[in-house]
């Protein structure tokens, strides 16, 4: 619907058949077309006329026996070249020649040809006729030279027409190019309409990017051997390219794809060369500049749309990280949304220990892997460790740069992992990975590294909550749990526990020891003391300093007997292992489901009673309230 010339006229071997073909069609019997007053001023068409000119007044001559044929007969064009000839060229004895100028009736000044007649008879009896030979040519010439010159009128207007049809089909298809937001229509609307354009032609697009959308027709682009290659030369030159192929006969056009910033890709059209006109190229690169600019356009949209989404998808993330405060939650929260987010197979959140070691996995959908400790050298982890920076894995199985022993326990292929920064350091690391090789763009990558920035955040923000809360419910000195602590443990306890046990250790003439020694010694003695209660006790048993010298635990679960062994334990501890050597006194009380419920402070007084009571028999010595 862009064709603007015949291919038969693209394929005519020389100009000059090309005007007579012209000529001949401008003579149809049933065409009237009026006389023009129009001028023929190169050669060749010059000569072509002429010669069709002799050609129709010798078909008249010969349809009325004119005498002229009777002799030999030139006709030369104006330079004196004979253009064409009757009769034989021997010689001719006593020959005698008469020529008559062919004029043009719109210039008589203008010589057209010369009739040359030669012969030996008189030359006087033939000089009318050939006169009126000449006049007849030149009739005849102007006439052809009219129909000519209205048909290439007609033929002109045909290609504007055409030109113009061409132009509107352009637009329309423009706008449909325009009114996509996405690029996989963009890209559909393009190669339907060129197949629509040229029906036996193969139309495929090649882009330099990655694109996957599930129509054959659109192949990456390879820019190996760009020599031979017409659609990589046509990319990295940004013109059209067009090759014959002998084989086939069949032509290959390669059209540049271009936008306002790059050469998107190349519109490949493989077609007969019969069908193809040199002149619709400027169409077609047209068509392929106005699908580049769309493209363009598309994936700006869609750049626009990924990057709100992203906006939005941090926002909401950011929000609810902090809405908890507890940092295992946190761990937990970030590698379930990583996973939605990625649509990732696998997803595993590792810590930096304490001291700096090594990393231990403290959230992962592979059950198997948490806990898993690492050191900070090793697998993908000791190198985002090292590097401070995030990575991407293609293909795992094939590259391999370090072993992995998540890659290998889950079977992934393909892998994203950042660190997570707390300020300039680097407290843990994210590792989402997929079974299918290639499968994270670097859309993925660039995402992840900004998640990673606000789960470091949430981190951070839920260390420095647990941070401020031990602090708040420990003892500075003894590192024992602080008096409002233990009480709110007892309460909660007390609501799901059948029983429990309080034992209140009060160390032995305390004031005396400081007196003595000094409160520094005092002070070592409080932590020795501490530290021989927490060996003694549980992990789940409570020690809290209750206040000076009385420490206290609670121990869950634990009915009156059983608390005295534990408390015996600890006072045995104590006397042998404190420098100098101190002794302890403890009170125990209990309580169980089957009584008549009793408080926390009922709980303390009757323990209290019982040191009281351990402290009045002489000390060193546990008591049961």
């Amino acid at each position: 619907m862009l064709r603007m010339m015949s291919s038969r006229d693209m394929n005519l071997p020389n100009p000059a058949d090309r005007w007579v073909t012209d000529l001949l069609e401008a003579q149809q019997p049933d065409v009237w077309l009026p006389q023009g007053d129009f001028r023929i001023d190169d050669e060749l068409r010059v000569n072509a006329v002429l010669k069709q000119t002799w050609s129709d007044w010798l078909a008249e001559a010969m349809e009325m026996s004119s005498p002229l044929l009777d002799h030999r007969l030139r006709l030369l064009n104006a330079r004196g070249d004979v253009v064409a000839r009757w009769g034989s060229d021997n010689p001719i004895s006593h020959m005698h020649v008469l020529e008559e100028t062919v004029r043009s009736r719109k210039n008589k000044s203008s010589v057209l040809a010369k009739l040359r007649f030669e012969t030996a008879a008189s030359r006087e009896t033939y000089l009318p006729l050939l006169q009126a030979a000449a006049l007849m040519m030149r009739e005849i010439y102007d006439h052809t030279s009219d129909l000519l010159a209205v048909r290439q009128m007609m033929k002109q207007q045909q290609i504007n027409d055409k030109e113009a049809r061409g132009r509107d089909n352009m637009f329309q298809v423009s706008k449909r190019l325009h009114d996509q937001n996405d690029v996989y229509s963009v890209l559909h609307v393009l190669l339907d309409d060129v197949e629509h354009m040229y029906p036996n032609a193969e139309a495929n697009l090649y882009l330099s990017q990655d694109f996957i959308n599930g129509d054959p027709r659109v192949k990456p682009l390879m820019l190996r051997n760009a020599n031979e290659d017409s659609n990589a030369n046509a990319f990295l030159s940004g013109k059209p390219v067009s090759s014959l192929d002998g084989d086939s006969g069949r032509i290959n056009v390669a059209i540049p794809m271009r936008g306002k910033q790059a050469v998107y890709g190349v519109l490949s059209l493989k077609l007969p060369r019969e069908e193809w006109d040199e002149l619709e190229q400027r169409s077609m690169v047209m068509l392929a500049d106005t699908a580049g600019s769309a493209f363009e356009n598309a994936k700006l949209f869609e750049q626009s749309n990924l990057l709100i989404g992203e906006l939005q998808l941090i926002n909401e993330l950011t929000k609810r990280l902090n809405q908890s405060l507890r940092l295992n939650e946190v761990f937990e929260f970030a590698m379930t949304e990583l996973l939605h987010i990625f649509k990732a197979d696998y997803c595993n959140l590792l810590q930096l220990s304490s001291d700096g070691s090594g990393f231990r996995v403290v959230s992962s959908n592979l059950p198997a892997a948490t806990n898993e400790t690492y050191s900070t050298e090793y697998g993908f982890c000791g190198i985002v460790y090292g590097t401070g920076e995030p990575l991407i894995i293609s293909d795992y199985s094939s590259t391999r740069v370090v072993d992995s022993r998540l890659m290998d326990m889950t079977g992934s292929k393909s892998l994203i992992a950042a660190p997570v920064m707390d300020g300039t350091g680097v407290v843990g690391v994210i590792m989402v990975s997929h079974r299918s090789p290639n499968y994270f763009s670097y859309e993925n990558y660039k995402l992840l590294q900004v998640l990673s920035t606000h789960i470091g955040l949430a981190v951070s923000n839920a260390s420095l909550h647990a941070e401020v809360r031990r602090m708040v419910i420990t003892d500075n000195l003894t590192g024992l749990h602080a008096r409002h602590y233990l009480n709110e443990q007892i309460q909660s306890r007390q609501r799901k526990d059948r029983s429990g046990s309080l034992v209140l250790v009060d160390i032995d003439h305390f004031k005396r020891v400081n007196d003595t020694y000094g409160h520094l010694i005092g002070d070592s003695i409080l932590v020795i003391v501490s530290d021989a209660i927490r060996s003694c006790i549980r992990d789940t048993d409570i020690a809290a300093r209750w206040g000076g010298e009385e420490l206290a635990v609670y121990l869950p679960k634990i009915r009156a007997e059983q608390a005295y062994r534990i408390a015996e334990r600890i006072r045995v501890m104590v006397e042998t292992h404190t420098s100098p050597a101190v002794t302890v006194s403890c009170g125990i009380s209990e309580w169980t489901s089957e009584e008549e419920k009793i408080s926390v402070e009922s709980l303390f007084y009757r323990a209290d009673m019982a040191l009281y009571e351990a402290k009045k028999n002489g000390r060193n010595r546990i008591c049961v309230g």
